[in-house]
């Protein structure tokens, strides 16, 4: 019978401690298993991946032609028809209930819906993305989908505004602007500059 008293850790879950710096007959050396000196045998010392020691390393010295688009990928969260059988007819299907059916999860740009197997009910599917075989089996069986509007990218709206300043600017500079402006300016150098005094003749 279990007690308290003769609780025992399964075999092999604990170990000696292993004792370093006390010496060749420790068992682990002199050196306790850092080699002579160097780098690698202080504290805190370490070397980065893929350093060889000052040479060029690996990563330079292979060739490297062309372009890799990974950076500029956009990642779409997939769905088959098939996962959807397990929502009930009629249901909206949107990314909040994909997330928290767990079809998908993760971080991405918008949801695909792919046309592997089949729908047995229909239903109302939103997505960003959907193939032309998965979009003609939601219709037959008397479904809709819709998909979601694409958002305006910040840079357009940005030169939107630089063009509205720009034109403002060219209202501001505008002839009539300025003759008005002029006008103003030779107004009150009259107002300022004094009458001169006219002497009658007698």
């Amino acid at each position: 019978m279990m007690r308290l008293h003769n609780l025992r850790p399964r075999p092999g879950s604990r170990h000696r401690v292993k004792r370093l710096g006390c010496g060749e007959s420790s068992g682990h050396g002199k050196t306790s298993g850092k080699g002579h000196k160097g780098q690698k045998a202080r504290s805190g010392g370490s070397i980065r991946l893929g350093f060889e020691g000052g040479q060029m390393p690996l990563i330079r010295r292979l060739p490297k032609r062309g372009f890799n688009n990974a950076a500029f990928h956009k990642h779409y969260a997939i769905v088959n028809l098939g996962d959807l059988n397990d929502f009930k007819a009629g249901t909206n299907v949107n990314e909040q209930l994909l997330r928290e059916s767990k079809l998908v999860r993760g971080h991405f740009v918008g949801i695909k819906i792919l046309g592997d197997g089949e729908l047995k009910h229909g239903l109302n599917v939103e997505a960003d993305r959907v193939s032309a075989a998965a979009r003609e089996k939601i219709e037959k069986a008397g479904g809709t989908i819709t998909l979601r509007d694409v958002p305006v990218k910040k840079e357009t709206a940005r030169h939107e505004d630089v063009n509205l300043t720009a034109n403002q600017a060219l209202a501001e500079t505008s002839p009539k602007a300025t003759v008005k402006k002029r006008s103003t300016t030779q107004e009150l150098a009259k107002a300022k500059s004094p009458k001169k005094k006219t002497s009658r003749k007698s």
